[in-house]
């Protein structure tokens, strides 16, 4: 990616900021300031629910565009879970997720795992595992 870097980018103070981020991306369906929460890194990893494992950034983007292109995701993040080492963090995330699909308006709890690297251009996302949860919020 060439010129000026979007939000996501320009954070770099920890991988809560990152990740505000990426949920801000996805309720605005700002593909730039999505992709740019991620790591620079071929090996990173997105398992969408009952999707396929995408590697890297290039089938990483092409699922979210696709995602985009029926609207905006609204996930919202309802309780997270943070263990932090030196240059990781993985955040268990329990969100609702609203998300508009051809065939109307979908709701769903998701339990995703999160994990961020300090890399050198600061805190970004590694891999994100999100899962469908129960229907009903879980006691954490």
């Amino acid at each position: 990616m060439t010129g000026a870097r979007p939000r996501a980018a320009v954070l770099g103070g920890s991988a809560e900021d990152i990740e505000a981020a990426f949920y801000e991306a996805q309720q605005h369906g700002d593909i730039e300031q999505l992709m740019s929460c991620w790591a620079q890194d071929e090996d990173i990893v997105c398992v969408h629910p009952d999707g396929p494992r995408l590697l890297g950034t290039g089938a990483i983007r092409a699922a979210f565009e696709a995602i985009f292109s029926h609207g905006v995701v609204r996930a919202t993040p309802l309780q997270v879970h943070r263990v932090l080492a030196l240059a990781s963090a993985v955040h268990g995330v329990v969100e609702q997720l609203e998300i508009t699909l051809p065939d109307g308006v979908h709701h769903a709890l998701i339990l995703a795992t999160n994990v961020y690297h300090n890399a050198p251009e600061g805190w970004r996302m590694a891999s994100t595992t999100p899962v469908r949860g129960a229907h009903k919020m879980p006691r954490i």
